[in-house]
């Protein structure tokens, strides 16, 4: 899912995927830096280093981005850049498997990177970003699916088993949002060990979805992506899944 990007106003939406994930023995917190605006929950109120791990981030892609100005509207993989910051090679990568711009894996890697950075301080930690998830968690953790409009929406959940090292669990849209998307999924939802490839997959499987017809074409193309483990496509009251996932239903 792309999020606003670095030098665009911030847009402070409703945010209903603030209830997506919840673990109630984890303390939630937010941080903001400009339209970065991350939900996190850890062992304990991590506001400080959190906020400088996502200033550090940001200063990562803003730099890049101000020297090659066209990273920031391409629609196509972007070359391998060796000298790139670290958080820029992982979106550059995950891009080029899905086939797609590096900014469709911005809000994954800025999700797994302060993820990360928090680890040594705490056990457990889970960071949102624009509805995107970097979770590393002892547990199994439930992650709703939230679908605008859809009588799907939010009345499935993904169950997330704990995986060492953590993993991504990100959602593109082209119904909902301000994302870009060439597609009209409600939800196209994707998880992998990297969150930047799982964003990136997300958007890629996303624009192929132009109506329900299409939910079965775009699921086989994003389970020949390298890396990506699972998969959950929404249109409408119709949907598709594929992969090492689990779904439940939420409420009654």
């Amino acid at each position: 899912m792309e999020p606003s990007r670095p030098g665009q106003p911030g847009r402070h939406q409703e945010r209903h995927y603030r209830s997506l994930c919840r673990a109630r023995h984890l303390r939630g917190f937010t941080v903001r830096v400009q339209e970065s605006d991350l939900h996190i929950m850890a062992a304990g109120d991590l506001s400080a280093p959190a906020l400088d791990a996502l200033v550090e981030c940001r200063g990562q892609l803003e730099t890049f981005i101000a020297a090659n100005p066209g990273f920031l509207e391409a629609m196509a993989p972007w070359p391998d850049d060796p000298l790139a910051p670290p958080v820029v090679r992982e979106m550059i990568a995950a891009g080029r498997a899905a086939g797609v711009g590096p900014m469709a894996a911005v809000a994954g890697a800025v999700a797994e990177h302060v993820g990360r950075s928090l680890k040594a301080r705490t056990p457990e930690v889970i960071v949102e970003n624009g509805g995107d998830l970097f979770i590393d968690a002892k547990e199994t953790v439930t992650v709703g699916v939230w679908a605008g409009d859809s009588p799907l929406s939010m009345k499935i959940g993904l169950k997330v088993e704990a995986a060492e090292g953590g993993l991504g669990v990100c959602t593109s849209s082209g119904t909902i949002g301000h994302s870009r998307s060439l597609g009209q999924a409600d939800a196209a939802c994707v998880v992998a060990r990297s969150c930047a490839l799982a964003d990136a997959a997300a958007t890629a499987i996303g624009n192929l979805v132009g109506s329900r017809k299409d939910i079965d074409a775009a699921i086989d193309f994003g389970r020949r992506i390298e890396g990506v483990g699972g998969i959950l496509v929404i249109a409408g009251k119709y949907m598709g899944a594929w992969g090492d996932i689990a779904l439940v239903p939420l409420g009654a």
